[in-house]
């Protein structure tokens, strides 16, 4: 029987890099919400930092309500444009729309409850419509092939074209913004910007060999590896956190390099490992629920970037953290952060519109299994599919991870020189950017290592499933 009628399609390089495209776009947005929104909100904006991290839960909360909603109903719909891909156009608009007025300042006279409403206003809009992105976009990556070494591919790429998004955003912001000013601080920026850089750098030479290191070592070895080299990257940068080294560029960059490869290998892969559980959900209940899946992964990156937005901003409030006063800085320049923003969502939108042209879903549930699907199906899915439990707090622990670091990382680049800022201040800024993750990737390591389905057993699982459609055609 051939391969390709048998649900195992091999995909043009033209269609891997489309359906990469929309990771690329999708990052040039939330990328720029998660790396950049809290020191907006704190530097320019002029939000108080327990406010703000209050905020960031409140959204979190109203996800879990949102996300199985639109789970549910992506899964039970077929709009004309696709099953999924007609989400990228439908709410890639309206996404653009809101992450662009998130970074509008006009309310600078405005009271501070007045710029709070409007904080949690355009945030708010921004993270639904994210989910009505993000939720079927994730479930396009298992409707496109049930081919394990394919989906490692079309995984592999859309981890590099999602890291060129993150250099985009965490090296081309600094000097963006600073490129809008006047009277812009380009030394600054371009420091700035090399060491953001190097959160993404390294994708551009390991997510390539993905493939091959998941044949030498495993899966399970290639986590325990890569995370591994995260947490020592991020000991060492805390260690020169504690001397005059931290101004010393090439050493922080060295540090954050090796920090960032590991962050980047283990985290990138670990997306693959959704459809594997989509499959093995079909396998045990005969419902290919993508999007209830993916609502329950989203919810739960979500909530790992929700610790990562709260506990920046609380730690901040903490040690009564308040920003510099440089008027002559240009990172704080509130019409430049709008027009930055502005740009980015523009070409966000474009690669959506891509994406959207090259995928087609293949691999999809018939109208009488969509008929049966209910919001409540994402807990009865939890509570039966153990490795989507499993992938579930991993994806907590590391998105809580990766967003407390970026976070982080701004801070620490716009106070290291800064000789006035006290101790208790720098301690919290180290900690956020290289303690506390490192803590959350051994928790990492520890559940990731509890995840029982390897290659061997999905290929097998997918061969069923696919004998079980044949015999039933």
């Amino acid at each position: 029987m051939n391969q390709e009628t048998k649900g195992f399609y091999k995909l043009s390089w033209l269609q891997r890099i489309g359906f990469g495209s929309g990771d690329l776009a999708q990052n040039l947005i939330y990328q720029t919400i998660s790396i950049w929104l809290a020191f907006f909100y704190t530097n320019v904006f002029g939000l108080d930092a327990g406010a703000a991290s209050l905020m960031f839960i409140v959204v979190r909360i109203i996800d879990v309500i949102w996300d199985p909603i639109v789970g549910a109903y992506v899964d039970k719909h077929n709009p004309r444009l696709g099953k999924y891909r007609a989400y990228l156009v439908f709410a890639g608009i309206p996404l653009v729309g809101f992450a662009i007025l998130c970074f509008w300042n006009g309310l600078s006279t405005a009271a501070p409850w007045q710029k709070l409403v409007y904080a949690y206003f355009t945030y708010v809009g921004m993270s639904m419509c994210y989910t009505l992105v993000n939720v079927p976009y994730g479930a396009l990556n298992s409707s496109l092939t049930r081919d394990t070494n394919e989906i490692t591919i079309l995984t592999s790429v859309r981890m590099f074209m999602a890291n060129v998004g993150g250099l985009m955003v965490s090296a081309g912001i600094p000097i963006l913004v600073c490129a809008l000013t006047g009277y812009g601080d380009y030394a600054s920026a371009i420091k700035t910007a090399a060491f953001m850089g190097l959160g993404s750098l390294p994708a551009f030479i390991f997510m390539p060999l993905v493939p091959a290191i998941k044949r030498k070592v495993g899966k399970r070895g290639m986590f325990n590896i890569f995370l591994t080299i995260a947490i020592v990257g991020m000991l060492l940068l805390y260690l020169v956190g504690m001397t005059e080294l931290r101004n010393n560029d090439v050493i922080v960059d060295i540090c954050q390099f090796i920090k960032s490869t590991g962050v980047i290998v283990a985290t990138g892969y670990m997306w693959a490992l959704v459809p594997e559980v989509i499959s093995f959900s079909e396998y045990t209940t005969g419902k290919r629920i993508a999007g209830i899946v993916n609502a329950l992964t989203g919810i739960f990156f979500k909530a790992g970037m929700a610790l990562g937005g709260f506990v920046p901003l609380f730690v901040l409030w903490l040690v009564k953290y308040k920003p510099a006063e440089n008027s002559q800085d240009g990172a704080t320049d509130p019409t430049a952060w709008f027009m930055t923003m502005t740009i980015y969502g523009g070409l966000g939108l474009l690669l959506l519109l891509f994406c959207f042209s090259q995928c087609k879903e293949r691999v999809v549930m018939d109208a009488k299994e969509a008929a049966n699907v209910k919001a409540s199906d994402l807990w009865t899915e939890f509570l039966h599919n153990r490795p989507l439990r499993i992938l579930a707090f991993f994806f907590i622990t590391a998105f809580a991870m990766m967003s407390v670091g970026n976070a982080a990382g701004a801070y620490f680049m716009a106070e290291r020189a800064n000789e006035n800022i006290g101790v208790f201040q720098w301690q919290g800024i180290l900690w956020l950017l290289c303690v506390l993750p490192a803590l959350l990737l051994v928790l990492a390591m520890w559940i990731i290592s509890k995840y029982e389905l390897t290659d061997e057993k999905i290929d097998k699982i997918n061969q069923e499933i696919e004998a079980r459609s044949k015999k039933n055609e």
